[in-house]
């Protein structure tokens, strides 16, 4: 290497320059999680690169838009029949309210319930997630479904904002049947786990479980999900553009709609702007609870 003209590495959108050095290597056991490619003459030395690498990582993983999300799919056939005549009827008695069109309805193939949105950058990464869903299984998941699946209904309409002449989202509520609190449980200690390891950004405590059957980012882009990253690569705020709807009279005349009653027997990992042969968002892999 030429002394005058070293090697640069730019990393975080800083330049620096790698100088030839000859050392002796350290490794340190695998067994006590330190990364194999690390090496160096000193101990600190390497737990200092690791902890380095581990920050500049997950800095990167905030700025990359979201590839996967953990889900329910809430997509079975009465449900989506019931979800289509809520459309037909909304679109009869509410259609000259300001912004109520067809366009800002869900697909019905695509409903669901979102417990976490993730970003996942490999195979390896999506299987590691994987093994943490089995993980959570015999932790936990077992425990609270009792092996079989939960079942649940779909009822009621709520929104997302605090003004019902202007809302953006307009969602079902979904709860369980026998009154428990199984799903909200079950949904909570996934999210727990998975922003425990870092996985998941913790925005919230608790997951709000909604299934959105109405978006207006929905209005400009089909394929539009509600969820988004809140900064880009450069560390600009994201700003979607959307036009709102007045959903008051829906609300009053669909608030307590039924959508069907369906039971819920996996938490799938479902990979965003994706199909699978059903119209739904395509499974990277599943955790059955029966």
């Amino acid at each position: 290497m030429d002394v005058l003209r070293p090697q640069l590495i730019t990393i975080d959108g800083r330049n620096y320059r790698k100088n030839p050095i000859q050392e002796k290597s350290y490794r340190h056991e695998e067994d006590e999680g330190f990364y194999q490619v690390i090496t160096g003459q000193h101990r600190n030395g390497v737990v200092s690169a690791r902890t380095r690498i581990d920050v500049l990582l997950h800095t990167f993983r905030r700025r990359q838009p979201f590839t996967h999300f953990l889900s329910f799919f809430l997509n079975e056939v009465e449900v989506q029949e019931r979800f289509l005549k809520f459309q037909e009827e909304v679109l009869e008695t509410c259609s000259k309210d300001r912004g109520v069109d067809s366009s800002i309805f869900q697909n019905p193939k695509k409903l669901h319930l979102t417990i976490g949105m993730l970003v996942l950058l490999s195979e390896q990464e999506i299987q590691q997630t994987c093994e943490i869903l089995q993980h959570c299984k015999e932790e936990f998941i077992n425990d609270i479904s009792g092996g079989k699946p939960l079942e649940v209904e779909m009822a009621g309409i709520e929104y997302m904002n605090d003004d019902p002449g202007m809302v953006d989202v307009l969602y079902a509520k979904v709860h369980m049947k026998d009154g428990s609190n199984k799903l909200q449980e079950l949904a909570d200690r996934v999210l727990e786990r998975f922003q425990a390891l870092g996985l998941i950004v913790k925005e919230w405590s608790s997951v709000k479980l909604h299934a959105t059957v109405m978006n207006t980012l929905l209005r400009k882009d089909p394929n539009a999900e509600g969820r988004y990253n809140l900064y880009t690569a450069d560390g600009k705020y994201i700003f979607k553009e959307r036009e709102s709807f007045d959903g008051r009279n829906i609300l009053k005349k669909f608030e307590n709609f039924y959508f069907g009653s369906l039971k819920l027997n996996s938490i799938h990992i479902s990979q965003r702007f994706s199909v699978d042969s059903f119209g739904n968002y395509a499974s990277c892999g599943q955790v059955d609870f029966s």
